[in-house]
């Protein structure tokens, strides 16, 4: 039920508000609407304008009324839920979909310093291609069978033993394999929330979260991000105000901004947390390139209210999909017979094998180092490049491949994402990852993706047509 975008009466904007609310489901089939008095206290119109409203879509059929008992959704003409309708419209520029299909989608033509992974030719192909010819080789039922319901073990212990190595003493129990990174979320979502929960999340934060707590109709609430992590004040202050379930982050090279928390800022939070009965979902997806260990919520919470979610797509392979959830036991038994409901069992056999194959090879670390001294060199040329264009970082993150830049004064990032997509180059402003569309000002670039002379030039006439 696509909602009314016309400017019309109070009435009809209350109507809107209904139809709006019900289109999202944050408001259900069978659900009961808010009654007329405490409906028009919130609207702030008088009692009989809601009674026009909720008499109205009861006529369209919309609502029905049941004597004594209010006005409740029918369900009727109902479509079936459009993620991109939930929250108030957006810029295409910044809206999180159009960036991401405009990255997953583009062509060998398109230069991407806006997408979220690294090129292919950084990747460890021989590697990769040296595993498929072994699994090429392997028992038909690894080829053919489904997954079993925590994953492969052999890829569950190498983690475990990279987990041991940081610190974190947990036992096969604590490992769940899922078929991504996204997927390891969206599983955490469907355990611990429901319709109508508060999630804080980062802001500026990875936009997806923001996508996928929007299909679980949750409320979200941004914590401004400084560059020692989350703004502690805010955090405690969101906590008092709005008992939100779930706290999602990254606390090693943030996503979009690069920052690391701080140990005095981790330990804090963590303090907070247990205060108010918050869980945490840490997403280390880049911790392989920080340079050196940063402090881990994991790690110094013991998997207590921590859960620890990460994937290999930035490092490894993004087709060869494989994401994981390390969390309390008991969390970890849950989880599973909810993969098996959603997924009938873990990720791709195949897909485990060859990342466990490339894993445990000695190749892997030498790669990894190659990754840190490449990216490093190429954040530096970046912000070298990006300074005569009055583009400067906002940190100089310790490892990674983002740099979150602020343009010259008086320009909108979405309006330069706008005239560099007509040059052929996909940018990532930066309202797409602010909840409170305030980072305007800001682009997230990827300097993997910023090789030869190409994006400079398109930022450059987009610039200079803008002012």
């Amino acid at each position: 039920m696509k909602p009314h975008r016309r400017v019309g009466t109070r009435t009809e904007e209350l109507m809107d508000a209904i139809r709006t609310r019900i289109a999202g489901r944050a408001l259900a089939t069978g659900d009961r609407l808010p009654s007329v008095r405490a409906f028009a206290e919130t609207m702030g119109v008088s009692p009989s304008t809601v009674v026009e409203a909720y008499d109205r879509l009861a006529a369209e059929g919309v609502i029905k009324a049941r004597r004594g008992s209010g006005f409740y959704v029918t369900g009727a003409n109902m479509p079936p839920l459009s993620v991109g309708e939930i929250g108030p419209r957006r810029d295409r520029a910044v809206d999180p979909f159009w960036v991401s299909r405009q990255s997953l989608d583009a062509d060998a033509t398109m230069a991407m310093p806006g997408c979220g992974w690294l090129p292919a030719d950084w990747m460890p192909n021989a590697a990769l291609r040296r595993g498929l010819r072994e699994l090429a080789r392997s028992d038909s039922s690894l080829l053919c069978d489904y997954g079993s319901t925590r994953g492969s073990l052999k890829l569950r212990r190498l983690l475990l033993g990279r987990f041991a190595d940081e610190g974190i003493e947990a036992g096969a129990n604590q490992l769940l394999l899922t078929g991504s990174g996204t997927q390891a979320i969206d599983l955490i979502c469907r355990y611990l929330l429901h319709p109508g929960d508060t999630v804080l999340i980062d802001d500026p934060g990875y936009f997806n979260f923001q996508a996928l707590l929007r299909a679980h109709r949750v409320e979200i609430v941004g914590i401004p991000h400084t560059q020692s992590g989350p703004d502690i004040a805010a955090f405690e202050a969101a906590l008092h105000a709005y008992r939100p379930r779930l706290y999602i982050t990254n606390a090693a090279l943030h996503n979009p901004t690069g920052a690391t928390m701080s140990p005095r800022t981790a330990h804090r939070l963590l303090s907070a947390a247990a205060a108010h009965d918050l869980v945490i979902v840490e997403d280390d997806i880049l911790v392989e390139f920080e340079p050196s260990p940063s402090p881990r919520l994991a790690v110094l919470d013991g998997l207590d209210r921590v859960i620890r979610i990460g994937s290999f797509s930035k490092t490894l392979s993004a087709s060869a999909r494989c994401g994981y959830i390390a969390a309390r036991a008991d969390w970890i038994d849950g989880l599973v017979d909810l993969q098996v409901a959603t997924s009938f069992g873990g990720p791709s056999p195949m897909a485990t094998e060859l990342l466990a194959d490339v894993l445990a090879g000695g190749s892997y670390r030498k790669h990894i180092a190659e990754l840190r001294q490449r990216l490093a060199r190429s954040r530096d040329q970046a912000a070298q490049r990006l300074a005569p264009l009055g583009i400067v970082p906002w940190t100089m993150p310790r490892g990674g491949f983002y740099l979150w830049c602020r343009l010259p004064e008086g320009l909108d990032s979405a309006d330069i994402a706008r005239r560099c997509m007509d040059a052929g180059v996909i940018l990532a402003p930066g309202n797409v990852f602010s909840i409170s569309q305030s980072a305007a000002p800001f682009v997230r670039f990827n300097v993997a993706q910023m090789e030869g002379d190409r994006v400079y030039e398109a930022l450059h006439v987009a610039m200079a047509t803008a002012r």
